[in-house]
């Protein structure tokens, strides 16, 4: 899990930011460089798949947007969030449906996150050769779920997820037949 904050600064305006899900791969690698260039702040947080198994997706969500938060190294006058609602600011909050779409700053978080995790899929490709993270960036795609089925899960798959699930329960029926 990987979430971002973005400060900037009233009137300040990167040409091309939109929703991540909106942009090709390249578009937000060179909104990524720009973001980092004219923000006034930028924080990452992860939380790792041994977390989220723990205390759920929305929880570490919350985790991970917090972390975000904490590694600005300032505290904003208002957080924005693409609708999840975050507890024990020290400012006011708004938590936007379709925050993405609606807002600048959101936007420019989503595309540092996207950027964040996609570089550390490529990496986790570079240990997981079988699994095809380069490709898929650990989505549920056909390719990545027919990985699963043929490697079992690795370290950084979440033991909750309905692909791991569902290989466990393979392997455990295949094993009772033999």
């Amino acid at each position: 899990m990987v979430a971002a904050a973005v400060v900037l600064e009233p009137g300040t305006r990167i040409d091309g930011v939109d929703d991540s899900k909106r942009l090709a791969p390249e578009e937000r690698e060179s909104l990524y460089a720009a973001i980092r260039a004219r923000a006034a702040a930028v924080g990452v947080g992860l939380v790792d798949a041994e977390t989220i198994d723990r205390v759920n997706i929305l929880q570490a969500t919350r985790r991970a947007m917090g972390m975000a938060l904490g590694a600005l190294g300032l505290t904003p006058e208002l957080v924005l969030t693409d609708f999840v609602a975050l507890d024990g600011l020290r400012c006011p909050q708004r938590n936007l449906v379709n925050g993405d779409r609606r807002s600048a700053t959101v936007a420019a978080a989503s595309i540092i996150a996207k950027v964040t995790r996609d570089r550390m899929m490529a990496e986790a490709d570079r240990d997981y050769p079988q699994y095809g993270f380069g490709q898929h960036k650990g989505y549920p795609t056909p390719e990545h779920l027919a990985a699963l089925y043929a490697h079992g899960p690795c370290p950084l798959h979440r033991r909750t997820f309905r692909g791991v699930l569902v290989q466990q329960d393979l392997f455990s029926i295949i094993v009772d037949e033999e």
